[in-house]
């Protein structure tokens, strides 16, 4: 696999559909390697590895285990927050909130990386390219529990609000689960974020295929 950003993107663009994020804390006790191996076997082009807790080296030596096995398995590989991480892992890619490292001084610092940013507001998303973001997320849209004190939830309705500012590719994030798939395809989404949809499934791989059918 090339490390330019714009194989990088082509590859986001043209074969990433489903957008897995781990979370070992809602995994019902198993491991962010597991839920690795179970996403991947179920077809994912794309994982995010999002670890609050580990200390710095159990998170870079996680990391590099999710480099090896998204490597063999030809997919993209995004750490949550951590441009160190990313860096030192060889990871594609590090998707920033809004209070990580600011988009443009990373993108002049890493400019092969894929970067993705959170965009809570309509602003966010309007001066994502411009902050050098290779792609944004629009959420959250629904309740979710994989983030604590959020009260105000987007709702569909954001998605075309958001998405004609920008004419970069985008995700969206929060509380999704399968019943909502239908609706958000019709609402032009692409790649939708996903944690619990796959964590709380007692057959993580079969969850993440069938997801990803449902978006063909």
């Amino acid at each position: 696999m090339t490390d330019s950003h714009q194989e990088r993107l082509r590859k986001f663009n043209e074969e990433v559909s489903l957008y897995p994020v781990s979370c070992e804390k809602l995994a019902r006790g198993r491991s962010d390697l597991e839920w690795l191996a179970a996403v991947l076997a179920g077809g994912a082009k794309i994982v995010q590895l999002r670890d609050k807790e580990s200390g710095g080296r159990a998170l870079l030596a996680k990391a590099h285990a999710f480099r090896r096995a998204t490597r063999e398995a030809g997919a993209l590989f995004i750490v949550n927050d951590r441009l160190d991480i990313a860096l030192l892992s060889g990871a594609d890619g590090v998707h920033l909130g809004n209070d990580d490292l600011p988009a443009e001084e990373v993108r002049r610092f890493a400019p092969q990386l894929l970067i993705g940013v959170s965009c809570n507001t309509e602003e966010q998303a309007a001066s994502a390219a411009a902050r050098g973001a290779s792609y944004y997320n629009i959420g959250p849209l629904f309740t979710t529990g994989t983030k604590e004190g959020l009260k105000e939830f987007l709702g569909i309705e954001a998605i075309a609000r958001f998405s004609r500012h920008s004419t970069l590719p985008f995700t969206v994030m929060g509380g999704i689960k399968k019943h909502h798939l239908p609706e958000l395809r019709a609402a032009g989404v692409r790649r939708p974020a996903v944690v619990t949809a796959i964590t709380g499934a007692d057959d993580m791989a079969g969850a993440t295929r069938e997801l990803i059918e449902l978006l063909k």
